[in-house]
């Protein structure tokens, strides 16, 4: 069975919906009915999760990305997966980003991701800041593209 997989965009710092809506080709009137949680057009912040897309047919877990595997978690990846993961960790109130998360792996990410697990009753080596199916899978970090 198919499921449908969410693209979103990260807001970032000057960006408006106006703007974002032509990055991704789509139009405003699109984006305000696929963010109902937007009230006011005007007022969007850095970090925050737009929907830039409709749900499309995929192979993959529906809205949120699967359990990379914890080879994806060293300093040499880079991936809008981990950039995503971050917001999450700010949204859980598990954040120590000094200027917030990027696409590249660090130790902000893997001690922001420590505290996750700890907010999840894990401690000792289960705490280590990376993660593992059980955290991820309930951190629910959306769908990207890559």
């Amino acid at each position: 069975m198919e499921k449908t997989r969410t693209q979103f965009y990260v807001v970032k710092r000057g960006d408006t919906l106006t703007k974002i809506a032509r990055m991704h080709h789509v139009s405003l009137d699109q984006i305000r009915e696929w963010n109902p949680q937007i009230e006011d057009p005007d007022v969007i912040r850095p970090g925050q999760r737009i929907r830039v897309a409709p749900p499309q047919e995929t192979d993959g877990d529906g809205e949120f990305e699967p359990f990379p595997g914890a080879d994806f978690f060293q300093a040499s990846v880079t991936s809008p997966v981990i950039d995503a993961m971050g917001y999450r960790l700010i949204e859980e109130n598990c954040s120590v980003y000094s200027g917030g998360p990027d696409s590249t792996w660090s130790q902000a990410d893997q001690k922001s991701y420590a505290k996750w697990q700890r907010k999840l009753g894990f401690s000792g080596a289960d705490a280590d800041g990376i993660p593992g199916p059980t955290s991820w899978n309930k951190l629910r970090v959306p769908a990207v593209y890559e």
